[in-house]
């Protein structure tokens, strides 16, 4: 997605647009779960379950685990970390601007303030 941050995904991003998917990350950020915790939890059919998480699985974002014959999921950080650094990216970029805003700010004022004539200037 950028150069500066080759870890973020546009696959990342494009799987969690879609609601239903962004609902099972919500609820696997309490723990791991099985398709059919998760179909149960958010009122869908387990077949809907489990393509959505077939998707999150191939964009990176959970990662499953099988165990007899049920698969659990879980949350995998690596692309939250990636996120949070690209939108913190974006954060120091405005930091930035805002400081700069503020510089303008007092420099204007400081004009403003020296060409104000003094009181005892305007009587006499």
């Amino acid at each position: 997605m950028s150069g500066n941050n080759p870890g973020m995904e546009m696959t990342t991003l494009s799987a969690l647009a879609e609601p239903n998917r962004m609902h099972i990350v919500e609820l696997l950020r309490e723990g791991p779960l099985t398709v059919g915790e998760i179909a149960d939890r958010l009122g869908m059919r387990q077949p809907q379950a489990s393509k959505h998480l077939k998707v999150l699985s191939e964009s990176g974002i959970v990662e499953v685990k099988a165990e007899a014959n049920r698969r659990i999921y879980k949350l995998r950080p690596e692309p939250f970390h990636a996120m949070d650094s690209w939108v913190n990216s974006f954060s120091r970029i405005m930091e930035e601007r805002y400081d700069n805003l503020e510089n303008y700010l007092r420099e204007l004022q400081s004009k403003e303030q020296s060409q104000q004539p003094k009181n005892n200037e305007e009587e006499l």
